[in-house]
């Protein structure tokens, strides 16, 4: 029964996958493009961005949980999960990691609290500031569509839970009601901790930034000025196209909201190829990371056996 679920769910993934470089591999064969070192660069750093995030979940565990996690079985994980938005929705990432937490002997319910506080960070770290960065360099007040205030609004109840007095509050409260059971304290962070992650899941961020840089400039002539609000237009797509969780890895919602930002930097025109190429390239990236989490597979197989 088990290996028919996961045939499916592959199965399902490998759809989406397929579709999702299909329809953007039309949209561009269209245009004249040629692509260079840069494209190369920048399909590494969006992978190298995934893979720090999944560090950065995995010490999240490591925090709430007495059980150690090595850096690469973090990313290993992380990398499973990541694969599965191409289902749409967020159910996969989540129960995947759950799966993993429950075979390795890890409370059910701190998994959903690390995942919770992973993608808090993301999403604020995704919004907040990027948007004061839109503000600043452009030295007026920034369109935001109805889309994007919606996201914007979901933050709110993020930052809030991000408080350990309210997140454990709300937690133990479903606790009692749903599990029938306190809610450890040991279970969350402290308010420095999550300083401390919140910074640090900026990092991915900025990562990715540099990538969409590398193909502004070389697509679009950006000049440096350009490249802080466009890697900051692309955290607040990607933000919002996370919360768009009927869709497949959030195809067109990401690149619409995208092209809203980058539009007033390089133009309409140049903007749609910019996410366009970034949507390919993040594409054949999530192709890489389907190979690395195999690897990793296979190497931990290989050591347990040995063990």
């Amino acid at each position: 029964m088990r290996a028919t679920i996961a045939t499916v769910i592959i199965g399902v993934v490998a759809y989406f996958f397929a579709r999702s470089l299909s329809a953007n591999w039309d949209s561009l064969r269209e245009e004249d493009l040629s692509l260079g070192w840069w494209a190369l660069a920048a399909t590494v750093l969006f992978v190298l961005a995934v893979a720090i995030s999944g560090l950065l979940w995995g010490r999240i565990i490591r925090r709430l949980d007495d059980q150690p996690i090595t850096g690469t079985e973090s990313i290993r994980v992380h990398f499973s999960s990541w694969l599965l938005k191409y289902v749409p929705g967020q159910v996969g990432f989540v129960l995947n990691k759950v799966v993993w937490g429950q075979r390795r002997g890890t409370s059910r319910l701190l998994v959903l609290i690390s995942v919770v506080y992973e993608n808090a960070f993301l999403l604020l770290g995704s919004t907040v500031p990027m948007l004061a960065i839109l503000v600043v360099a452009r030295g007026e007040a920034v369109e935001i569509t109805g889309t994007v205030w919606v996201a914007l609004a979901a933050m709110v109840p993020l930052a809030l839970m991000t408080h350990p007095a309210v997140f454990h509050r709300v937690v133990a409260l479903l606790g009692r009601r749903t599990l029938k059971r306190d809610v450890p304290r040991e279970y969350f962070l402290p308010f420095g901790a999550t300083l401390g992650f919140q910074t640090a899941f900026l990092i991915p961020r900025i990562v990715n930034g540099v990538g969409v840089a590398l193909i502004a400039g070389a697509l679009a002539g950006a000049g440096p000025d350009s490249w802080v609000p466009l890697g900051a237009a692309y955290a607040i797509a990607g933000a919002v196209g996370i919360m768009a969780v009927f869709v497949p890895s959030g195809l067109g919602v990401r690149e619409a909201v995208f092209v809203l930002f980058a539009a007033p930097y390089v133009g309409t025109g140049k903007a749609i190829i910019i996410a366009l190429v970034a949507r390919v390239l993040a594409t054949i990236a999530d192709a890489v990371i389907a190979g690395v989490y195999g690897i990793l597979t296979l190497s931990s197989k290989k050591r347990k056996s040995l063990t």
